[in-house]
Formats: structure tokens, C-alpha cells, sequence
């Protein structure tokens, strides 16, 4: 309770300013859940919580967040999804296969480790800090890998979801291009709604599917990674305490709230949901989110970047802008508009 009583309070403050920007300027320049992000590193920056807060901000910043984007799945509109055409489905996979394959590149020419390569690879490429996860028993990643790898994409995550609406003027994205390219760079699903969010609901709902398609690449590539890796090194070691290689579970693979989104998507495009009931999905599912950047930001210590190591952070920035640079020419390849 303490802790979501002060990821409550980080949200108070976030609506209040967000309320105070619209009466002075007549608009929100900077929405809720962004405010509530900036509020909560800020915060995070002058005390860093105890213990006691632990246990409420990481249900905030996990469970409540997973269980926005479940809600979010009640307001994919059907024929949006058909407008973008099956071309994008095998696009995202090619996206995924090639970023995986040239971020893997940058992290060896940088004099990276193999296996911390691939870490920030299937990071950068997939979905952060899960597949950072996902990956590290597979390949045998040693602790320190996985600790600098998901500390720089903790940090780095939080930056690339304030700074990528700002691309929109910049490139010329209409919102359906936009929601496209966010859900192709933005580290983990439930981030997905900051970034998007700015834009507008189209970028929310294409933001979302694209990133989560992105997400369920994740078992192939595991199981991929499973296949090829050798028991030598560290993953020698755990083969002497029982196992030549630890697979994930299941869970890890395809979470519980990508099958819950679908589900409600499934839902929605057969009738099954009333227009009351979608109206009340979005209203929860904006709080439980401005409740969970809130968490995020309180989570987030900028300190973080310096212990990440020069060459890492070179990897990673390098990798995100491939990425992009990726992305951006699929969405010209497929002439979306």
C-alpha cells in the first residue's frame, strides 16, 4: 500500500500540471503519463525509496501495467488492423531477423563479448529487459552481463518513450506511420502507450499490435538461441549443477497479457463487447497506465548510464538507431500512409 499510495500521489501531480497546462496554453503539451514519468525520475534522482515502497511500486510498475494493456486490447478496431495490410506481419519478422543480425554485428565490433552481444541485441531488437531475460539462462550470460544490459535499457527505455513523439514533425510521420515506428523501437509493450499516446489513439492501437507482434518473436528466437548454444563457460558450470542450458518457461515466452490483449481484440472484432464497456476499458486503462509511468520514473536512476560501461552504451545507442533507420524503410517499402 505504500507504494501505491506514492505512485498515486506522483499521478496526482502529473493530472494537476497536465490540468494547469491546459488552462494557461489551452492544450497539454506534455500529456499525464509523460509528466507523471518526469515527476517520478525527479523524484527517484532526490531520494531514492526504501523497502517499505518497494513492494506497491513494482506491482504498479509491473502488474497494473500489464493489466492496462489487456484493456487496451478492448479498443483495437478491427478494420484498422486490416488496413495495414499482411505485408506488415511479415515485415515486423524481417525487421526483428535483420536488427537482431546487425546489432549483434555493432556489439563484436565494439569489442563486445559474444554473449553480451546477443543480450543487447535480442534487447534492443525484441523487447528489452524481458528478452534480456529470456535469453540470459539460454546463452549462459554471466551476471554482470545482464545487470549492465538491463541497466542501460532501464535508463535508455524511459528516454527513447519522452523523446520519440518528437520525431513526428521532424520525419513527416502521419499518426498510422508513427504508431508503425514506435511499436518498432520502443523496448517493452506497456511503454508503447506513453510514446503513442501524444499522437493520438490511431498510433495507440497501431503502436500496440505492431510492438506486440514484435514481442511474440521472442519464443522463436529463444528457441533459436536454445538450438545453437554450447554448454561451455558459464553455461558449463550451470550444465554441472543439472542442466547443460535453462530454458525459460512458457510464461517468459508469450506473457500472460499479450494472450489477454489478443483475447479482448478477438472480442472486439466479433461484436462481443458494448460501447459501454469500451468506454469504461479506456478510462481504466488511462489511470492504471499514468499510475504505472509514475512507478517507472520512481524505478529509473539516471546513475545508472555510468555503470553501464562506455562500450555498452555505444552498442546499445548504436543498435537503437539501426532500429529505427530499419523501421523507417519498411514503413517506406510498404507505402504506409
Amino acid at each position: 500500500m505504500p507504494g501505491i499510495l506514492l505512485c498515486s500521489g506522483v499521478s496526482g501531480a502529473a493530472l494537476a500540471l497536465q490540468s494547469l497546462e491546459v488552462r494557461i496554453f489551452g492544450q497539454a503539451w506534455l500529456e499525464a503519463l509523460v509528466l507523471a514519468i518526469l515527476i517520478g525520475v525527479a523524484l527517484r534522482s532526490l531520494w531514492a525509496p526504501g523497502r517499505r515502497w518497494k513492494a506497491g511500486t513494482d506491482f504498479s510498475a509491473k502488474t497494473l501495467l500489464e493489466v492496462a494493456v489487456v484493456l487496451l486490447g478492448a479498443s483495437i478496431d478491427p478494420d484498422t488492423i486490416l488496413a495495414a495490410g499482411p505485408g506488415l506481419v511479415a515485415g515486423i519478422a524481417g525487421v526483428v531477423a535483420l536488427a537482431l543480425a546487425v546489432s549483434y554485428g555493432i556489439g563484436r565490433l565494439l569489442g563486445l563479448p559474444p554473449r553480451m552481444a546477443v543480450l543487447v541485441a535480442c534487447g534492443n531488437s525484441i523487447c528489452g529487459n524481458s528478452a534480456i531475460a529470456a535469453t540470459a539462462p539460454v546463452i549462459g550470460a554471466h551476471g554482470d552481463d545482464v545487470a549492465a544490459a538491463i541497466a542501460f535499457t532501464a535508463v535508455l527505455g524511459v528516454l527513447v518513450v519522452l523523446g520519440l513523439p518528437l520525431l513526428v514533425p521532424l520525419l513527416g510521420l502521419s499518426p498510422m506511420q508513427y504508431g508503425v515506428f514506435a511499436g518498432l523501437t520502443v523496448y517493452a509493450v506497456p511503454q508503447i502507450l506513453a510514446a503513442t499516446a501524444p499522437v493520438g489513439a490511431l498510433s495507440v492501437q497501431i503502436g500496440t499490435l505492431v510492438k506486440l507482434l514484435r514481442v511474440l518473436m521472442l519464443g522463436p528466437v529463444v528457441v533459436a538461441l536454445a538450438l545453437m548454444a554450447k554448454p561451455e563457460g558459464a553455461a558449463r558450470k550451470d550444465a554441472k549443477e543439472g542442466g547443460a542450458k535453462v530454458r525459460p518457461p512458457l510464461r517468459r515466452l508469450v506473457p500472460w497479457f499479450i494472450l489477454g490483449f489478443l483475447a479482448l481484440a478477438g472480442l472486439r472484432a466479433a461484436g462481443l463487447i458494448p460501447d459501454a464497456a469500451l468506454a469504461a476499458s479506456q478510462t481504466a486503462a488511462g489511470i492504471l497506465t499514468v499510475l504505472s509511468m509514475a512507478a517507472l520514473g520512481l524505478g529509473v536512476d539516471v546513475r545508472m548510464l555510468s555503470r553501464a560501461g562506455l562500450r555498452v552504451t555505444a552498442a546499445v545507442v548504436l543498435s537503437l538507431a539501426a532500429l529505427g533507420a530499419i523501421g523507417l524503410g519498411l514503413i517506406r517499402l510498404l507505402g504506409i500512409m
